[in-house]
């Protein structure tokens, strides 16, 4: 880890400390946009992180960004970071200039998409998209839409559609869009190879929940353990019964898994976007989430799901996060088809990185 990385991580942390508090995030759920949080992090920052200067950046590299991430999912950071870092990503690596402002992402599937049709000095842009990552809060939503001439990428300013309110079971704002014959600059509508920028962003958001669902793990055992250190029964502290550091034993070593999966996926992306770390790291995050939930909801019992504790702000986040960028089921599709692909004896080399270099000896 460089100087530069541990300066982020502080700084981050102190925010988060400072602006990422249960009231804070109980509100978010109610509906109050939790600006303190997100100006602090732009004031330093930490919006633009990964992007080059040259295209509005802040430089550094997506480890950076992604330390910031970590640090979001362990505090429950009830904002859009995620989706703004990989709207700007897909953007930068296009050649296009980003900014400071809140950005949201359209996930295009068959059963929502967006046309546009060409005007004297621009574009006509119409279309509906459903669970909207915070598009309430968002100045500009990335779509993937469709024209006479081919797929292109385009920026929709929000402040001409209409939003209808929806929230996934952690009270987060996944909302609904809609946009009719809104005009779109023509400077901002990129033809692209549509499979090829939906690949990048399935494999980004892979990695980006598979970071913060790793902050969440690490959050939700410093609950347990501080749970089990301080309360007594019988006479003495739960973390001294057998059967609770049983649990404990377990919920360290499926955060430690999540932990290590999601340092491997966060290495590997700089080289390779669709490296199959990425996958293996949110098959291996999901079931981490499955099991890690239940123990901490068994040692804390009723308590931890009360209004007023906050094991559940991380719990919810990762049950929903557990079915967004991709289910286990999905990306063990795509670790599959790459297993598929092997010719003989090209497994361990699959699964470690190693390439075997021995020769077949001839009898």
């Amino acid at each position: 880890m460089s100087e530069i990385q541990e300066m982020i991580i502080e700084t981050t942390e102190k925010i988060m400390q400072k602006y990422s508090t249960k009231e804070v995030i109980n509100s978010a759920e109610e509906g109050q946009w939790a600006g303190n949080l997100w100006n602090q992090l732009v004031n330093n920052g930490m919006i633009t992180v990964a992007i080059p200067e040259e295209l509005g950046g802040n430089g550094g590299d997506h480890s950076d960004a992604l330390c910031i991430l970590r640090l979001a999912g362990k505090y429950a950071a009830p904002i859009p970071i995620a989706e703004t870092y990989m709207a700007n990503w897909i953007l930068s690596r296009l050649g296009i200039s980003v900014s400071e402002e809140i950005v949201t992402i359209s996930y295009p599937d068959d059963s929502q998409s967006f046309v546009l049709n060409k005007t004297d000095d621009g574009w006509s842009i119409s279309g509906r998209a459903k669970n909207v990552p915070w598009a309430r809060y968002a100045n500009k939503m990335l779509v993937f839409g469709k024209t006479t001439e081919g797929d292109v990428l385009t920026t929709v300013n929000l402040d001409y559609a209409q939003i209808k309110n929806n929230m996934n079971l952690a009270g987060e704002a996944r909302d609904e869009v809609s946009v009719d014959n809104v005009y779109v600059e023509d400077s901002t509508v990129i033809h692209i190879d549509k499979d090829e920028q939906l690949n990048y962003l399935f494999f980004a958001g892979g990695l980006t929940r598979s970071v913060m669902m790793a902050g969440a793990l690490e959050s939700i055992l410093d609950i347990v353990i501080n749970h089990t250190s301080e309360r007594a029964q019988f006479g003495k502290p739960l973390h001294r019964f057998q059967a609770i550091q049983q649990q404990l034993a377990l919920l360290t070593g499926e955060t430690a898994a999540a932990s290590m999966a999601a340092n491997c996926a966060i290495k590997s992306f700089e080289t390779n976007p669709f490296s199959k770390e990425i996958a293996l790291a949110k098959i291996r995050v999901n079931e981490a989430a499955g099991t890690s939930c239940k123990i901490a909801h068994q040692v804390l019992a009723a308590i931890g799901f009360t209004y007023e504790h906050t094991l559940h702000h991380n719990t919810r986040r990762l049950w929903s996060w557990r079915d967004e960028n991709g289910t286990e089921r999905d990306w063990q599709q795509i670790v599959t088809a790459e297993l598929m692909k092997l010719d003989k004896n090209e497994l361990w080399s699959l699964m470690t990185n190693v390439k075997n270099t021995l020769k077949k000896v001839e009898q």
